[in-house]
């Protein structure tokens, strides 16, 4: 199961972190990302919208690699699931969230910033997971001399990627994608109109093509 979701988040290279304030946002937002060939979505559990849209935008997008972000309980994990999410993200390490996951056989990508926190994750048979905030602890050179003793671990950085150095962490072996904002700010498409997203996020996507081919 990992295996296999680890190569798709690879083919993925960069996961739009997304904020919704309303279930209606959700099905224009997975419209926006497909047509721009970003083709998945971390939905945040940031507001009361969150399962409902993960669930629209699958319906809206049935090839979409959609998930749910900002997960702090098995409560929230559950609920996300119950509405399709293909994979859960914390923005933190809690092992009993990461071991209901992989109990219920949904991948999960856990935030990992310490050796010890790392070490934890692999005793849980995760050899990739989230690095939050990215900027505030280091960025690529900490997850660099992390990768150097566990060797083989990877991470997806978030916060703080912005398409000023998105080629530098996609162009690391330590980094399987990246998680972003700077293509889905709800700033974007408070007026309704996603064109924004869209336009952003195909520049963003070329700009990774670029670098991984």
């Amino acid at each position: 199961m990992y295996e296999s979701f680890y190569k798709t988040l690879e083919e993925l290279l960069i996961v739009p972190v997304v904020v919704l304030d309303s279930e209606s946002q959700a099905a224009p937002m997975a419209d926006a990302l497909m047509a721009a060939g970003m083709c998945s979505a971390e939905v945040t559990f940031r507001t009361d919208a969150a399962a409902g849209s993960i669930r629209a935008m699958r319906d809206a997008q049935p090839k979409m690699h959609v998930g749910a972000g900002t997960v702090l309980t098995v409560g929230q994990a559950d609920a996300a699931i119950a509405s399709g999410a293909e994979f859960i993200v914390s923005p933190g390490f809690d092992a009993e969230v990461v071991s209901h996951c992989i109990e219920r056989e949904v991948p999960v990508l856990p935030g990992t910033v310490t050796p010890s926190e790392v070490s934890a994750a692999r005793k849980l048979g995760l050899t990739v997971t989230k690095f939050f905030p990215a900027a505030q602890y280091g960025g690529l050179d900490t997850i660099k001399a992390l990768c150097a003793p566990f060797v083989g671990h990877r991470f997806m950085p978030t916060g703080g990627v912005s398409k000023a150095n998105l080629a530098d962490y996609l162009g690391s072996d330590s980094i399987v994608a990246v998680g972003g904002t700077w293509m889905v700010k709800p700033a974007l498409f408070a007026d309704g109109d996603f064109s924004q997203v869209e336009h952003l996020a195909a520049e963003a996507m070329a700009a990774a093509h670029a670098v991984r081919g």
